[in-house]
């Protein structure tokens, strides 16, 4: 079989990019609505606050410097970090000034972290959870024990969406302090000229759709491995991978398309098995990966991918990496479950990379 190879300088995918983003945005989705309707509220909020504390201390302050926030009052440089962060990552969050010491931000819908029904499955445990993760720690990450968060609002409540202000108050907070409610409050008038800018020159267009693929990626795969630490590594496994199977199936027409890359009718079951294995190569490659794709010299008709680097599983440990794969590659199993002519997925360790063997007549 003759598979033909890009060229070895790509131009930027941006609909692999895209197509990417849209996956594991999905399929963080399913999760929550899985681990939430079958695993119930206790566990959802200890799954959140594990997942955003965990993303808190990887990307918080490591991320001031960055985005031109070292200079501001503490209040002001916390609601500004949140509304660039979050629209880097494609979540509408508005900042609204009020004073050195009292800054807003305001969760704008549709709501990224349920979009679409998603908000229906799932109960304000999981605000709760990522409050007291993220939010309720920023004074801690700064060695500022006067700065705290106060919750106005709330998404399944049914009041006007996550809203609340960073205060710096006039004296030092309990632990039980750092998040409270104060839901008769309301933010003071939005001004667009007041929105804060990402320095200029370093966030071009490949950066950005670079940010917004890794946004949904990396809460998934830290919330495969926090997950695991609140129900065990077996039953997170167990969940992550049926989540990860059944995404697959369900984007995987609307993936293709995306991609021009459709199933055409009237091809071969050759150059069908083709189309499949250059598809996920793509997608691989998208994640900035590099994937080498030929005929299998092991005696059967499929396509092999070569796939190193793995983006997906970087700076994990061992145990976290197994998992994260273990659920990551049934994500593509789904995918091409999903053609007419049915596919079978196999993949085993090659190195430091991965063998991907795409083939037909599934076992």
């Amino acid at each position: 079989m003759q598979v033909k190879q890009p060229s070895a300088n790509l131009p930027l995918d941006t609909q692999g990019l895209a197509a990417l983003a849209n996956l594991y945005h999905a399929y963080f989705l399913g999760l929550q609505l899985m681990v939430s309707t079958r695993l119930g509220e206790k566990v959802m909020e200890q799954w959140m606050f594990r997942l955003f504390r965990r993303q808190h201390e990887e990307k918080f302050l490591s991320s001031f410097s960055k985005l031109g926030l070292d200079h501001l009052p503490p209040a002001v440089a916390c609601a500004q970090y949140h509304t660039l962060s979050n629209g880097m990552g494609g979540v509408p969050v508005e900042y609204i000034y009020e004073s050195a010491t009292k800054a807003w931000v305001r969760f704008r819908y549709p709501r990224w972290m349920y979009a679409g029904p998603t908000i229906c499955g799932v109960t304000d445990a999981v605000s709760r959870g990522f409050l007291q993760g993220w939010y309720g720690h920023n004074g801690v990450s700064l060695k500022n024990p006067r700065l705290g968060f106060v919750c106005v609002s709330e998404d399944m409540t049914g009041e006007f969406g996550l809203c609340g202000y960073f205060q710096e108050f006039d004296h030092d907070l309990a632990a039980n302090e750092r998040l409270s409610y104060a839901r008769q409050e309301r933010p003071p008038a939005f001004k667009s000229a007041d929105q804060p800018q990402a320095p200029s020159g370093q966030w071009d267009e490949a950066r950005l759709l670079r940010a917004q693929r890794n946004y949904p990626m990396e809460y998934l795969r830290n919330g495969l491995v926090e997950l695991a630490g609140v129900i065990g590594p077996e039953e997170a496994q167990r969940h992550g991978e049926l989540a990860a199977r059944l995404i697959g199936l369900q984007y995987a027409r609307e993936t293709s398309e995306l991609l021009q890359m459709s199933e055409d009718e009237f091809a071969s079951p050759e150059e069908d098995l083709a189309r499949s294995a250059m598809l996920l190569a793509r997608l691989f490659r998208a994640m900035d990966d590099q994937v080498e794709v030929k005929a299998d010299d092991q005696g059967s008709a499929g396509v092999v991918l070569l796939h190193s680097g793995l983006r997906i599983v970087r700076g994990l440990d061992e145990a976290e990496m197994a998992l994260v794969l273990s659920c990551w590659g049934e994500l593509w199993s789904g995918f091409l479950s999903a053609d007419r002519r049915l596919k079978s997925l196999e993949v085993y360790l090659d190195g430091e990379g991965l063998r991907w063997l795409v083939n037909t007549n599934p076992s």
